[in-house]
């Protein structure tokens, strides 16, 4: 627990493989994650291993078949106890808040040979179109993917952009509703005092942030900008830069998308409807962080919009496994979640994490349904990683008393 922990926090990071993910399609056993987000998973991985180890040791030592039936039963027990719990929340809970009606678009454009090479006019064009095919008067929110706009837009110029302006032509229609997208920004400056650690240079003189970012315009045309701030290692990020740089040069790799390191912000954004609504917006890589989630919650979101470009996994488990991980997030913090991944899968997830509708990977098209919103905060919202933040305490304890017993022999 204590490395799956650490690993969050360098920058390195990759959780996928954390234990407690692995429960991310079986949501009925883990409703618990409420409390104690993935690491109770993880938790509960190591107990019920650590007990059918040591039942094999105890009945390999002393031969007796007592053992192995006690052991069953004690095994037994660890493993159906919290299931049976997870059941229970299940059978009892139900949804907080009202409905509200939301449309998301899933455009399928392929990141390697048409995104990068298609002007924001077209897409644009494209959004409108699917926009029609699903919106009705009752539509509070559109939302589209990561990146979907991504033809050069400069951030000083964004209140002129093609994005904006598309989102506006929508509104004007549809007045009741409001626009979320992603979007490519960057900006070019400079003023070598406005240097930040993931500024880039263009060359000798003339520097630029990369931005990664969501877009929510109101039909009063009022907006708001969010920054990705979980980066992908090697795609967005180039990790410890200071040390490795030299040995590497510029190492990074291309998935489909500008090679460049992203610039973030520190606080989670929640944007806010017209009627007092909050939305707070994870792109991509950031749904893989439960306690990261837990700070748009706590900035008042009401429900979780996911905008995500998955195109390239590939046909894949890779694409399929994030959606998963988003249904985790549903749990932890009993939010609804609009998910609208460019290629899919597009989906509406309850606050139980049960997927209510969804649109398959490399289609074009939208998703209309309704999710509830909610105010109320989870323990596992209030408390983020308290479990792991224990182990890794208990960890150092261990090893400080290890070493001052060796001293106390030496």
């Amino acid at each position: 627990m204590s490395f799956e922990y650490l690993h969050l926090q360098w920058q390195f990071s990759w959780p996928w493989l954390n234990l407690g993910n692995g429960f991310a399609n079986f949501t009925s056993w883990i409703q618990w994650y409420e409390y104690t987000g993935t690491f109770g998973g993880t938790l509960w991985i190591w107990i019920v291993n650590i007990s059918i180890f040591k039942s094999v040791l105890l009945f390999k030592e002393h031969k007796d078949k007592t053992i192995l039936y006690r052991s069953a039963i004690r095994n037994g027990l660890l493993i159906s106890i919290p299931i049976i719990i997870s059941f229970i929340i299940l059978k009892t809970y139900k949804e907080n808040g009202k409905d509200i009606e939301v449309v998301i678009l899933q455009p399928n454009i392929n990141p390697y040979t048409e995104k990068y090479n298609t002007t924001d006019k077209h897409i644009g064009t494209l959004l409108d179109s699917l926009t029609k095919t699903a919106i009705t008067a009752d539509t509070q929110f559109i939302i589209a993917p990561e990146t979907v706009f991504a033809d050069t837009n400069r951030l000083p110029y964004f209140s002129s952009s093609i994005a904006r302006k598309t989102a506006l032509k929508i509104l004007n229609q549809y007045p009741n509703a409001n626009f979320l997208s992603g979007i490519s920004l960057i900006d070019v400056f400079e003023d070598p005092n406005k240097i930040k650690k993931q500024t880039n240079t263009y060359k000798e003189g003339i520097y630029y942030d990369d931005y990664n970012s969501a877009f929510f315009v109101r039909p009063d045309g009022t907006d708001e900008l969010y920054h990705k701030s979980k980066l992908v290692v090697g795609v967005e990020n180039f990790p410890y830069q200071n040390i490795l740089k030299p040995i590497l040069g510029d190492a990074m790799i291309d998935l489909g998308g500008t090679v460049a390191k992203k610039t973030t912000q520190e606080d989670r954004e929640v944007f806010l409807s017209k009627d007092s609504i909050g939305v707070g917006t994870l792109i991509c890589y950031e749904s893989v962080y439960g306690e990261f989630a837990t700070g748009y919650i706590r900035n008042g979101a009401n429900f979780l919009a996911i905008i995500t470009n998955d195109a390239w996994w590939g046909n894949t488990q890779g694409h399929r496994q994030h959606l998963y991980y988003a249904k985790l997030r549903a749990i932890e913090t009993r939010r609804s979640i609009a998910r609208s991944a460019n290629t899919g899968i597009s989906a509406i997830i309850d606050q139980t994490g049960n997927i209510i509708s969804s649109l398959g990977y490399e289609k074009r098209g939208t998703i209309i349904g309704k999710l509830k919103i909610n105010d109320k905060i989870t323990f596992y919202a209030k408390a983020g990683n308290y479990l792991a933040r224990i182990a890794v305490f208990i960890s150092i304890v261990i090893f400080l008393v290890s070493i001052t017993r060796r001293k106390g022999k030496i």
